[in-house]
């Protein structure tokens, strides 16, 4: 499926690989995709959750809006742990003030298409150690009322250097986690990414060459020196589907 949205234009800039120091995190023993986040205006969110739920043959829910961020989802629980979410900026100050508002509401002026790819780490304070700086409390408010709580960090560098992922740790019971209401094999295989294999896996962390354990990296080559997340893969039952 091919969104009619542009797919690599970045916060508004052309960052180039190794353009900003690395940091190196050191090594981790398991790195597990926790979820992909694709950004979509608001005029169109509704048509762009519907457009992605056909193409890989399941229904989004309702996620409920992130206070602190100014910011709303729609989100598809995978197999495998990880979860798609469809995500868009409110008219909120939120938006304007938190990074990751920030993020996602220069995303959708630059037409909308992936945002960026999250990593769980369980040993938060290392973390926040390495990189010299704490995690932000996160939080969404679920339709049903109950209100998903989790830290992260690394946002910022997301804007800097696309290619990156940012990191989130979550505070909420794991039943609570939103690929638990999975309900299909439907999964993530493969994610595409242009940059520089090197400095991704230097910022996760990865000593052996593979920035996830659970999920397939290949790396492109930048176009028009856009870098960042470029398509997923997803094994459905109608075969792999490349969403780009």
């Amino acid at each position: 499926m091919s969104i009619t949205y542009s797919t690599h234009a970045r916060f508004g800039r052309n960052p180039t690989p190794m353009s900003r120091p690395i940091l190196g995190l050191g090594s981790i023993r398991y790195m597990r995709l926790d979820h992909l986040s694709y950004a979509a205006p608001t005029d169109h969110l509704a048509d762009v959750v519907q457009r992605l739920g056909s193409r890989l043959g399941a229904a989004f829910s309702d996620g409920g809006v992130h206070p602190r961020f100014g910011t709303r989802n729609f989100v598809l629980p995978l197999a495998g742990g990880s979860y798609l979410e469809v995500v868009s900026a409110l008219d909120h100050p939120a938006a304007d003030r938190a990074p990751f508002g920030r993020a996602v509401k220069q995303r959708c002026s630059d037409g909308g298409g992936w945002l960026g790819w999250v990593v769980e780490v369980t040993d938060l304070p290392t973390l926040e150690a390495r990189l010299g700086r704490s995690a932000v409390e996160g939080h969404r408010r679920r339709p049903d009322g109950f209100d998903l709580k989790w830290r992260q960090i690394g946002v910022k560098d997301l804007m800097e250097d696309p290619q990156l992922p940012f990191f989130i740790h979550w505070e909420s019971d794991a039943a609570e986690h939103p690929a638990k209401q999975a309900t299909s094999d439907l999964r993530i295989v493969k994610l595409e990414i242009a940059g520089d294999a090197s400095t991704v896996n230097e910022w996760v962390g990865a000593s052996n060459g593979h920035p996830l354990d659970d999920v397939d990296v290949e790396w492109v080559e930048p176009i028009d020196g856009e870098i960042g997340l470029i398509a997923a893969h997803f094994a459905t039952s109608q075969g792999i589907v490349r969403v780009d």
